[in-house]
């Protein structure tokens, strides 16, 4: 083999990759369409133009196409909320416009975390992956203050401004957002928090 040639494993394990992601995204697909209800093999088969019986290789269970599905969405917060506790910018105001986008780009990858956090309570293979939202904004939380009270308090208000914003189905406005933070940290919306 010369240096230009793939391993055939390495071909293999690409495509598997590959796949993978395109059956989580079908999943968050059908979540974001049906809800987290609406999800069996078949209807994320069938989104992602595949037979059952692939879905069903690549995840074996229900719950293993499930937590992938969560995993996904959580991962992708944990990068976000990580580049906010450790940029330079005002945490409070970074915090905002992650919610708030909640309503515009991140609408159906919300939409996904929200769905199948309820669907968590049912079904306790979700439950470890599903507190990862809440332990990250928890985190992000106490780079702001000290006091466990007001990281509650913003955890519980991030959560259920989330919720608002996907029910309204309209785009977040940061600054609202922002204002509502503020006062559950009982600070001012202009005071920049380091």
């Amino acid at each position: 083999m010369t240096d230009g040639d793939e391993h055939p494993a390495d071909g293999r394990r690409a495509r598997g990759a590959k796949r993978r992601a395109e059956i989580i995204a079908a999943t968050l697909a059908v979540v974001t369409r049906d809800g987290a209800a609406g999800v069996t093999h078949r209807t994320v088969a069938k989104q992602a133009g595949i037979p059952t019986s692939l879905s069903t290789y690549y995840f074996a269970t229900l719950d293993d196409l499930l937590v992938a599905a969560l995993s996904s969405v959580a991962d992708a917060y944990t990068v976000r909320i990580r580049q906010i506790i450790d940029g330079p910018g005002d945490k409070l105001r970074g915090l905002a416009e992650l919610i708030a986008e909640s309503g515009g780009p991140g609408r159906e990858r919300a939409l996904a975390e929200r769905e199948l956090s309820t669907l968590a309570a049912r079904r306790p293979a979700l439950a470890p992956v599903a507190r990862q939202w809440r332990e990250d904004v928890a985190e992000l939380a106490a780079t702001l203050t000290g006091d466990p009270r007001a990281i509650a308090a913003l955890v519980a208000a991030s959560d259920g401004l989330c919720t608002a914003i996907l029910i309204d189905n309209a785009p977040g406005d940061a600054g609202h957002v922002h204002r509502v933070l503020a006062q559950a940290l009982g600070t001012r919306p202009a005071t920049t928090v380091r």
